[in-house]
């Protein structure tokens, strides 16, 4: 996976990962198991956060076992809880640019440290 792998670069900048998924509590759990994760792994089973961040997937619907998925998405989180940055794509097979994250959390991090 490649966020394991810049897992440092973030927590170089003070900043901490965690994903989630719409998948059951077993199948997040066996992929965080799997893939060795250094973060935890969130459930989002009914898709409710997905939706209220504006990343669920509108074209599968609501019958289906992959409801819940959402566009691929980072969200910048500062120590208050806010939003300062997002980024997502549209479909599920790319992936927002880490090297464009990595910038803006470096900007975050700066500002967060100036007094």
């Amino acid at each position: 996976m490649q966020l394991q792998q810049i897992q440092q670069r973030f927590s170089d900048l003070g900043i901490n990962l965690a994903v989630m998924t719409y998948d059951s509590q077993q199948d997040g759990f066996a992929f965080h198991q799997q893939n060795q994760l250094n973060y935890p792994v969130l459930m989002d089973q009914e898709a409710f956060h997905v939706s209220r961040l504006g990343i669920l997937n509108q074209d599968v619907p609501k019958h289906s076992k992959y409801y819940g998925i959402p566009h691929p998405g980072i969200f910048l989180v500062d120590k208050n809880g806010v939003i300062q940055a997002k980024f997502a794509e549209s479909g599920y097979r790319l992936r927002p640019d880490f090297n464009t994250v990595l910038d803006a959390a470096k900007k975050m991090a700066t500002l967060a440290n100036k007094p």
